[in-house]
């Protein structure tokens, strides 16, 4: 089955299209990688993304017209990448939509918000669209987050780092908000959780000293020309969130735009070098924290984050001596890997197989996820397949 996926995180640069090839049988599932892209949103529809952050307030006008917009940009990519990477005939399309409020109280998720109506993509490539991947595992008591704990289980299941017999590893997802999934051996759970910020205050607070010419410290080079101020490093890091247990998941609700600005009140002034340098180590220091406890062989990253040295250096030094590899080493492009997650989780809807990992995200019963708005052919679903145990990802033929 080729499957489409479709992504856009809480950095909102652009959309992430993968298209993959699956296969099950025998418990194990393949995932030949087709191909992918990144279509960075035009420039207007990023800013009018951005200005429904809070603690803006927005009308229901501004909400439904960029509801359209992703779902008309969406529709566009997932039409070039079926041409391009599948020879134009695909079967499904899993779309993620764009986030703009993810409900959390005294730690429980109580909704998420995604915007991208399916309905356009359906109609200009004709193939049924799995969305609204994230509500049910809210609804059924999980934080529909982080959902890349399902990918990770699967795929780092098997043996570990050289080889060896199965070692605990985390998974490291830098996207806005950093999140990472522990695997151990076949008897241990899966554990997955939102560690807190990786690049949503970085891009902030570039977006802002630049005047709204930088959308993020891509290449580290403003960390890199400051010093860390400790002093607002440990106001930064009496954040609550820090000390919950997991499960658990936050957003931009709470690491808003004006977050930064809040904490800086009362302390000496704080040059833009050491703020971006100060913000990077705030990011290294919370995942390293929240990896510690669980002894890990090995952390393997992937995400936008990973396209900064500065963080990536931060992160090393925090982690030392645990070794922090990038995802291609293991098969899977780490600006990739979320489009891919899309499809997946789009696949396991299909064949009626739960999209989350059983206490992954701390809902008591794992449901499918998503609904499907039908495409030009009639909806026949197959029969319910049985859930996979290892997820093995091919390059492409």
């Amino acid at each position: 089955m080729i499957v489409v996926g479709l992504m856009s995180g809480t950095s909102m640069d652009g959309l992430d299209v993968a298209v993959g090839e699956f296969g099950l049988a025998e418990g194990v599932l393949t995932l030949r990688l087709l191909g992918a892209e990144e279509y960075a949103w035009p420039p207007e529809t990023r800013e009018r993304l951005l200005g429904l952050l809070p603690p803006a307030e927005v009308g229901l006008a501004e909400v439904c017209a960029l509801d359209t917009l992703v779902g008309q940009a969406s529709a566009d990519a997932a039409v070039r990448a079926i041409e391009r990477f599948a020879g134009g005939r695909a079967d499904l399309v899993a779309s993620h939509g764009q986030t703009v409020y993810h409900w959390v109280t005294d730690g429980r998720a109580r909704g998420t918000l995604q915007l991208g109506q399916p309905a356009w993509i359906t109609e200009a490539t004709g193939l049924p669209v799995v969305s609204d991947i994230r509500a049910r595992d809210i609804a059924a008591g999980g934080q529909g987050a982080p959902l890349a704990s399902t990918l990770d289980a699967l795929w780092l299941a098997g043996d570990g780092p050289g080889g060896g017999a199965p070692a605990r590893r985390a998974a490291l997802n830098l996207g806005g908000i950093a999140n990472v999934t522990v695997v151990g051996g076949p008897a241990e759970p899966v554990t997955a959780f939102d560690t807190g910020p990786a690049n949503c205050l970085l891009d902030a607070a570039a977006h802002r000293l630049t005047g709204g010419r930088a959308g993020s410290d891509i290449d580290g080079r403003m960390a890199r020309a400051g010093t860390v101020r400790g002093d607002l490093l440990a106001r930064l890091l009496e954040e609550p969130y820090y000390l919950l247990p997991a499960p658990k998941s936050t957003g931009r609700e709470l690491f808003r735009a004006d977050y930064v600005e809040s904490r800086c009140a009362g302390l000496p002034a704080v040059t833009d070098q050491d703020l971006m340098a100060t913000l990077t180590e705030l990011s290294a220091v919370t995942v390293a924290d929240a990896c510690r406890p669980y002894g890990l062989a090995e952390v393997v990253a992937s995400g936008g984050g990973v396209r900064n040295p500065a963080l990536m250096e931060a992160l090393r030094a925090r982690l030392h001596p645990v070794p922090l590899v990038i995802s291609d080493d293991r098969g899977l492009p780490a600006g990739e890997k979320e489009a891919y997650l899309m499809a997946l989780l789009g696949f396991l809807s299909w064949y009626g197989i739960p999209g989350v990992v059983p206490g992954a995200t701390g809902s008591a019963t794992p449901r499918v996820l998503g609904r499907i708005t039908p495409g030009d052919a009639p909806l026949r679903l197959p029969e319910p397949a049985p859930r996979p145990r290892r997820l093995d990802i091919l390059p492409p033929a």
